[in-house]
């Protein structure tokens, strides 16, 4: 069935059960790749699939032209995980300076929401595609992220430092998304028809740089071990058995490898019909899921006006090499480690240079 944001206020017991089904190549055919990718024809015949009792949301993570994208993850975990907050408040929906595609689509919440996800994509140069991973780095939140943002005022580093170091950190510091189950199919061509016989690429002018036998992985499913195991950090299920890779396309040009070109290999449609069932089984014997304390469903973020004009005034004052007092940009700037000091943040390292 269609999904209903608003079962979600409902108790577990009286909801339908909900899964994810996450498309991720970063083909779509409204921008220059012209083409949908093979995982958005895949996570449509899965949502076909699969018991239509169930609430079966989909998203495709293809690029649109003139569409906001994933923004990148700003590592504010490793400034202090407190100021890492869950969900994510280094963006926020709609917004025209740092447009982003994860609040725009509401995902935090639809992940919340479902009691299952199925991630479906390509291999690209030995890692999951540019989007997958931007998703996954914005979900870093889901692993410990700080729950009540007003602890910190927003987005301020000494106070996330000092909170991090507090006795009341230990009650707020959890996995938000824990219990849910994931299940992964990735599918990949072995370079296509660009790879010789020796397994190094026919174009190259310098073979003797590598040996191909030193290849990342023995397997390419393991191009998503990355993200598999910070689903399992994150408290989310990930069985063996749920994981899977599919390579096909061998030594055949991109261009004659496109998903109506896949539907007609029985082997690969198989490989993903057994993966839907598998997943489809194992979620029906789990169940629904509890959701956590904190809820990304539901959230609205508090306003920030005063937090940020704080924060516009800690940053020009770090700008003229006036950092606030016993912070660690103070301490890296006596220390002369950084060198940061600069009212033209925006401008390169390499501008300044020439």
């Amino acid at each position: 069935m269609k999904p209903n944001d608003d079962n979600g206020k409902l108790p577990v017991a009286e909801r339908p059960f909900r899964v994810l089904i996450i498309a991720g190549s970063d083909r779509r055919q409204y921008n220059c790749p012209g083409v949908d990718g093979k995982a958005r024809s895949l996570a449509l015949r899965m949502a076909e699939r699969l018991p239509q009792d169930w609430e079966l949301d989909v998203e495709d993570l293809g690029n649109v032209f003139g569409r906001a994208r994933i923004q990148s993850c700003n590592a504010c975990v490793s400034t202090s995980m407190a100021l890492c907050v869950w969900p994510c408040n280094c963006y926020e929906a709609a917004n025209k300076d740092e447009p982003d595609l994860m609040w725009d689509l509401d995902l935090y919440a639809r992940l919340d929401l479902a009691d299952a996800w199925a991630i479906i994509g390509p291999v690209n140069w030995y890692a999951p595609s540019s989007n997958l991973k931007l998703m996954f780095d914005r979900l870093v939140c889901m692993n410990g992220g700080n729950p009540r943002e007003e602890l910190i005022g927003h987005k301020n580093a000494e106070l996330a430092m000092k909170l991090e170091h507090a006795d009341e950190w230990a009650s707020l510091h959890r996995n938000h998304l824990e219990g849910r189950t994931a299940g992964f199919f990735s599918y990949g061509d072995g370079g296509g028809d660009e790879i010789d016989e020796t397994g190094r690429p026919r174009i190259l002018r310098h073979p003797q740089y590598f040996d191909p036998g030193h290849e990342p992985f023995e397997s390419e499913r393991d191009a998503y071990r990355p993200i598999v195991w910070q689903c399992r950090y994150s408290g989310i299920e990930v069985p063996d058995d749920l994981w899977v890779h599919v390579q096909f396309g061998d030594g055949k040009k991109y261009s004659d490898n496109q998903a109506e070109d896949m539907v007609r290999e029985p082997r690969v449609m198989e490989s993903f019909d057994a993966w839907t069932d598998g997943f489809s089984r194992f979620v029906a014997r789990k169940g629904k899921v509890e959701p956590g304390e904190f809820r990304a469903y539901g959230y609205t973020a508090p306003s920030h006006r005063l937090a940020d004009l704080k924060a516009k005034w800690r940053e020009l004052r770090m700008g003229v090499g006036l950092p606030p007092a016993g912070s660690s940009p103070a301490r890296q700037h006596a220390l002369g480690l950084n060198d940061d000091a600069t009212l033209t943040p925006r401008e390169g390292e390499g501008e300044k240079r020439r």
